[in-house]
């Protein structure tokens, strides 16, 4: 996924009511960027860090930046979630995520039961595969990437739903894009949400297929790059 502007770079002065982050450019003017980001954010939004912003392109929006990435020293950290779907999309269609190559159709968004949205669904003769996409940014003490990084009654939903596919002949998939490159190893985040843990035990008990792959994330693109190992959870 290319960025369709130049992004702007600055430093991170705070972040606050979830959907705020007070950005110093490096043209010295400070401005207020939307936050497409509804997690704690932990690892990831550190004041006085680099973070670049894409500008609005519709000219009556209140804010006009949006936060994309951010730069802990290590590597850049993709921090727009909204963007987890269409990252893991190309990648799909590119075949850079093998497991789920072969398809003839992606549809986006389908609603499979009441009050229940899937990210994807791949479709060929014979076969529906059902793909729950869920962007990770968060690193563990261990230093792992871990998901969630807040209580996910939602995510935990997901996790029902696909077990509920598998038992009536459709293939389920966790897809988790792990958006930094500076840990090892993916695992779900038992300490924040032992409920989503336990779940997901149960959804690979049922048959749902658990597979994390790490992003690429540069000021021109980010993009699918490499797989990274679901560790024994």
């Amino acid at each position: 996924m290319d960025f369709p502007t130049p992004l702007l770079t600055g430093t991170l002065i705070r972040r606050y009511k979830r959907f705020f982050a007070d950005v110093l450019l490096d043209s010295g003017e400070t401005v207020t960027a939307h936050c497409p980001n509804t997690g704690r954010m932990s690892t990831c939004a550190e004041t006085g860090w680099k973070v670049a912003l894409s500008p609005a392109t519709n000219p009556k929006r209140k804010l006009a930046y949006t936060w994309e990435l951010v730069h802990n020293g290590q590597c850049w950290i993709c921090v727009n979630t909204l963007l987890a779907n269409r990252v893991a999309a190309e990648g799909i269609t590119a075949g850079h995520i093998p497991e789920l190559a072969g398809y003839d159709r992606l549809l986006r968004e389908q609603t499979i039961a009441p009050s229940c949205r899937i990210d994807l669904v791949l479709e060929r003769p014979g076969e529906r595969c059902l793909v729950e996409v869920k962007n990770v940014t968060l690193v563990g003490e261990d230093g792992a990437y871990c998901f969630p990084d807040a209580v996910t009654a939602r995510g935990l939903k997901h996790l029902h739903e696909l077990g509920k596919a598998t038992a009536k002949g459709d293939r389920a998939v966790m897809l988790y894009v792990v958006q930094r490159s500076d840990g090892q190893g993916f695992r779900p985040a038992r300490e924040i949400d032992p409920d989503y843990a336990h779940g997901l035990r149960k959804a690979a008990a049922k048959g749902v297929e658990i597979f994390a792959y790490r992003t690429h994330s540069s000021l021109q693109s980010v993009a699918v790059s490499e797989a990274v190992p679901v560790l024994p959870f």
